[in-house]
């Protein structure tokens, strides 16, 4: 919406329509709203956001099933993977990705260890042939995650184990347990429960003013079909008034294989400090 919002009368005009757009996708499409922010949406900006929701579900009512090959337009041009050479690849994988998100579609990663010839090959072999909604809105994209369809464990993992130790050592709340298994061993600690695990690691955290992870370094991750264990060490700052404590060590976080493929972590070990 371009109108002038300085126009007596327009954002009060502005604010009723935002209001009957609201009432029209609750009532027709079970759709609600909230926010968490005390900072509202300029109402010309939610104006536009509300028609596109308005405008995604009438075409989705009536939209058929179209592979992402049709939906970008059918292109021709793009070569084999095969065909293009190791110095051409870093700019064809660009022209690829930047021709499908300029036609709504984008494919994203994750894991730092996938190329640009895993991506190029993955998005003409198998994303082309993928299936979706024909929705075309101004401005929306149909994303994708590489990693969802060949996940990276040891690169998600290792970035796992990271996360766990700086959720300990660290002032925030425990609540970072999504990754964690119902039985988890922690130093001396066996087969704590989640809460027990988040009673614990608060009650370290409430005993200094700040503490920090100033060193985190991977040693190894070794993983087989059920189980990865990934080992570094590290350096840990903490305050309590004029006093400073710090830990260094090793650290070992276990994680097993569940069911549809998530990793849990089972098994926290860190030197040089009682918890």
């Amino acid at each position: 919406m371009n109108e002038n919002l300085a126009e007596p009368g327009k954002e009060e005009e502005i604010k009723d329509e935002n209001d009957f757009l609201k009432m029209k996708i609750m009532l027709e499409h079970g759709g609600q709203f909230y926010s968490e922010n005390k900072e509202e949406l300029p109402p010309d900006v939610e104006n536009v956001f509300l028609n596109h929701v308005v405008e995604f579900e009438k075409q989705l009512a009536s939209s058929k099933m179209v592979s992402i090959f049709e939906k970008i337009g059918k292109p021709t041009h793009f070569k084999p993977e095969k065909e293009i050479s190791d110095s051409e690849i870093d700019e064809a994988w660009k022209n690829l990705s930047e021709y499908m998100i300029e036609r709504g579609v984008e494919l994203s990663v994750c894991s730092p260890r996938v190329t640009a010839r895993n991506l190029y090959r993955f998005s003409i072999g198998e994303l082309f042939e993928l299936e979706t909604d024909d929705i075309k809105i101004p401005g929306m994209v149909c994303g994708y995650i590489y990693d969802e369809f060949y996940p990276d464990h040891e690169y998600d993992n290792t970035r796992s184990a990271k996360d766990c130790l700086r959720m300990v050592f660290s002032k925030n709340s425990c609540e970072w347990l999504h990754s964690f298994s119902d039985s988890i061993d922690f130093n001396d600690h066996i087969s704590l429960t989640k809460d027990n695990f988040k009673m614990i690691v608060g009650r370290f955290k409430e005993a200094y003013d700040k503490i920090d992870l100033e060193d985190i370094e991977i040693e190894s991750c070794k993983m087989n079909d059920k189980a990865c264990i990934v080992k570094g060490k590290y350096k840990s700052v903490a305050k309590f008034g004029n006093e400073t404590a710090i830990w260094s060590g090793s650290w070992l976080v276990e994680s097993e294989l569940a069911e549809f493929g998530y990793w849990y972590i089972n098994n926290l070990q860190i030197t040089g400090i009682v918890f």
